[in-house]
């Protein structure tokens, strides 16, 4: 089953690669219990999307790119890895922040981990690609100013990452075209994954098989924004007192082990609890079958400066498994400084009102944290350097279990 006590790490944005690490002997929530045991890589080059022709940057629309802005266990060796909106570091339009018309996907990934018969590593980890999956909905989507997917038909809409691709209205509107997928997890029974989004924020569950989406959580009319704008920093400047910030979306994304429960997680405050570089992160549980939620906060601050918050995963059914860093690594030309994991417990936490906002008021609700594993020290160890370790850690997942000396270890992605 896709939720087995397990463990997994990735990233994102690499041009045209995507590289992946196991830790293993995840027993304790300290960070001396972890070991890294084995790192791998796929080279880029063509998705299994079957789409032709070229974005408007220039790059092909089935170029194999990120996969690690979220990234699931799906049972046995195989992990669902998630692309986010697509490439915008190329200029091309910065009226539109340089989006382009990359179909929503994921991509499925086997990862066969083998003992290494020599080497600083124990395991040779080879990562390959076995599928992508096209997101589209059944029902019209409203594109606004962008271009239309040209593989549209009649019964399918697909989701893009333009960032115009909206009509009027909150941008919890579902809607609405674009789609920043962020985080992924797989529903208990393996036929679904769920995904959750930065532009609306959304958090939708889509078929595993055909990349349909079959179902849309609503969220909190505080997590929305009003006046909608397809340049971030425009849209950022027009919703200063409610909602999402922009590109900080719902970034991650856990499931109970029942499958019964989602746990969203918000990159960064909401605009009316302090914004982008605010101290106060809300988790929103969301209750599969009915769609009830209740919200939680969480304090971002290490050694006295806020973070941005990357990822969530499930130990159990309240214990939680936390991604926090810096933006700094390969990537930002620079060097990385704080990339973290820490361990929440929801048991004993005190369920944020509705209504409430200020961080003031989200400081009394704060769940305590503890930290579980250092990523840099964890690498460091090994010999890759702070240049070399990448700016932005963003999946998490685990995977399965390893002996290493005869004791069975967890493996974290």
């Amino acid at each position: 089953m896709p939720h087995a006590h397990r463990t997994t790490v990735s990233h994102r944005r690499l041009a045209l690669a995507a590289s992946l690490a196991v830790l293993a002997a995840l027993g304790a929530p300290r960070s001396d219990a972890s070991q890294l045991i084995a790192i791998g890589s796929i080279v880029g080059g063509a998705d299994f999307s079957g789409l032709g022709g070229t974005l408007e940057d220039g790059l092909a629309a089935n170029a194999l790119g990120s996969m690690g802005s979220g990234f699931a266990y799906a049972g046995g060796n195989t992990f669902i890895g998630l692309p986010d909106r697509g490439p915008n570091k190329l200029p091309w339009n910065a009226a539109v922040d340089n989006t382009t018309s990359y179909v929503s996907r994921f991509q499925t990934v086997t990862m066969n981990l083998s003992a290494a018969p020599s080497g600083s590593l124990p395991f040779t980890l080879t990562p390959t690609l076995s599928a992508t999956t096209l997101l589209f909905s059944s029902t019209a989507l409203n594109y606004g100013s962008a271009p239309i997917p040209t593989i549209n038909t009649g019964s399918q809409y697909f989701f893009t990452g333009r960032s115009e691709a909206f009509g009027a209205g909150s941008s919890l509107a579902t809607t609405d075209g674009r789609l920043d997928p962020e985080g992924v997890r797989v529903s208990n029974d393996g036929k679904s994954v769920f995904i959750s989004d930065e532009y609306g924020p959304y958090v939708y569950q889509f078929d595993r098989a055909t990349g349909e989406r079959m179902k849309s959580f609503a969220l909190p009319a505080a997590y929305g924004v009003a006046n909608k704008n397809p340049l971030g920093a425009t849209e950022i400047s027009a919703n200063t007192g409610n909602g999402r910030v922009t590109n900080k979306g719902m970034e991650g994304l856990a499931i109970s082990p029942d499958g019964q429960t989602l746990i969203g997680f918000m990159q960064s405050a909401l605009a009316q609890d302090g914004g982008d570089g605010g101290q106060y992160n809300r988790l929103i549980k969301i209750d599969v079958a009915t769609g009830v939620t209740h919200e939680y906060v969480y304090d971002n601050q290490i050694s006295g400066k806020n973070y941005n918050s990357s990822e969530i995963i499930a130990i159990n059914d309240h214990e939680f498994l936390v991604l926090e860093r810096d933006g700094k690594g390969l990537g930002d030309n620079s060097t990385a400084v704080v990339k973290k994991v820490y361990k929440i417990d929801l048991n004993g936490a005190t369920e944020l009102p509705a209504n409430a906002s200020g961080a003031s008021t989200l400081a009394t609700y704060a769940v305590a944290k503890t930290q579980f594993i250092d990523l840099r020290a964890a690498l460091n160890a090994i010999g890759i350097t702070d240049a070399q370790i990448p700016s932005k850690l963003e999946g998490l997942a685990f995977g399965q279990d390893v002996v290493i000396g005869g004791v069975t270890k967890h493996t974290l992605y």
